[in-house]
């Protein structure tokens, strides 16, 4: 092997490794985590070739920037598992708190958000 073979093979092995990491960084990377809690409006299967659950916090009590007016703050995530998603549908209404992982971007096989619930920390009913 000559020496501009070698430079060139080094180039390249460097560039995929850059690129690797920066797939790495965008797609698999957390950047952050924690819990939301509020009532669950809807829990969801769709997706054209691949088929995630999708759904929706409403936290209520939130400060709107007119005064004195409240705003809901919607979170709106993607499910991890089947398990979760059913226990959730099978519970729509309730109150949850929900722990999340936030990614930098989305997959396809992973949801439309980049927020993606991988537990339910707990769930109860709505006092009346």
């Amino acid at each position: 092997m000559t020496a501009g073979k070698k430079i060139i093979t080094i180039i390249i092995v460097i560039a995929l490794l850059i690129l690797g990491g920066l797939a790495y960084y965008r797609y698999f990377f957390v950047f952050g985590e924690g819990v939301k809690a509020g009532e669950l409006n809807y829990v969801v299967k769709k997706g054209y070739l691949f088929k995630t659950y999708e759904g929706k916090l409403i936290q209520s009590g939130v400060k709107s920037r007119q005064t004195g007016t409240l705003q809901n703050n919607e979170f709106e995530f993607s499910i991890a598992n089947k398990d979760i998603a059913d226990k959730m549908m099978a519970n729509s209404g309730k109150f949850y708190e929900l722990h999340y992982k936030e990614y930098k971007n989305t997959l396809p096989w992973r949801g439309f958000s980049v927020y993606v619930v991988d537990s339910i920390v707990s769930s109860k009913d709505i006092p009346q």
